[in-house]
């Protein structure tokens, strides 16, 4: 869900401009571009976009506790809650938050890789990281994944409902591609997002992660477009990047705080054509 390199800096792709060497799992070659001779750019068939740091951002981390403990019986005092929130954000406990700033865990780290691809290795390494933080309640590791799952823990950027709409009114389809373990549906309905949204592909129902094209090529599938005429829009270099091993063209977005990122995606509708 964040950059895992830099790779490129956001937009390149998008420019038609090489993809450097192969990155992880996947060889990503450069990819087709989608400005196309004369500088002319080419109207785009379908649009894929990432879920979280693209279209929308989790809450902080301290916010997050704050929600759980205000459900709950357990108590902190401030500055325990303060240290506990950045302990929690230092092992990259918040899914869609900070990646761990160290190694994770020796049991939790066979399961780490692949976390995305169920809902039971997904809650498992979550809580596993959750759980090198002491608590007032062991209970509360659970009940902080179970809170990053509600619609109201996350925040649409502010120029995600503007762009949707647009593309919707051009008539080019639209897919949420995400590495994800549960259903992220409900925070698209409860935004006022799911009608702009025509297929929805995540990895935990498939048993696939990006980078892998297979989950690109479903979600193309599913959309009726010619990847070569497809648009994938991400935050993560490695992860969204593997777009480009189908033909699609890619994009990048800044993984930033709804505050400091206005209008990251405006230049979406430029590039569809």
């Amino acid at each position: 869900m964040r950059p895992a390199s830099d790779l490129v800096e956001p937009g390149l792709l998008s420019s038609g401009l090489q993809l450097p060497g192969a990155h992880g799992e996947f060889s990503v070659p450069a990819p087709l571009g989608v400005v196309g001779a004369a500088g002319k750019v080419p109207r785009m068939a379908a649009v894929l976009f990432d879920f979280s740091g693209t279209l929308f951002r989790i809450e902080s981390t301290e916010s997050w506790l704050r929600a759980v403990l205000a459900d709950s019986e357990a108590t902190l005092a401030e500055p325990e809650l303060i240290r506990a929130a950045k302990e929690l954000e230092a092992v990259g406990a918040l899914p869609g938050g900070a990646l761990p700033s160290g190694p994770v865990p020796d049991d939790v780290a066979p399961r780490w890789g692949i976390r995305d691809q169920s809902s039971e290795l997904h809650r498992s390494a979550y809580t596993g990281v959750s759980r090198q933080v002491t608590l007032p309640d062991p209970e509360l590791h659970d009940r902080l994944y179970d809170r990053h799952m509600a619609p109201a823990a996350w925040r649409p950027y502010p120029d995600t409902a503007e762009v949707l709409g647009a593309l919707r009114e051009r008539g080019v389809a639209v897919g949420v591609v995400s590495n994800i373990g549960w259903d992220l549906r409900p925070v698209f309905r409860e935004h006022g997002l799911d009608p702009y949204i025509d297929a929805y592909v995540l990895s935990y129902e498939h048993g696939i992660q990006k980078p892998d094209p297979r989950l690109f090529s479903t979600a193309c599938d599913a959309l009726g477009a010619d990847p070569r005429d497809t648009l994938m829009v991400g935050d993560d270099r490695r992860a969204d990047g593997g777009a480009a091993a189908l033909g699609c063209g890619v994009h990048f977005v800044d993984h930033l705080p709804v505050t400091e990122r206005p209008d990251g995606l405006r230049p979406v509708l430029d590039l569809v054509g």
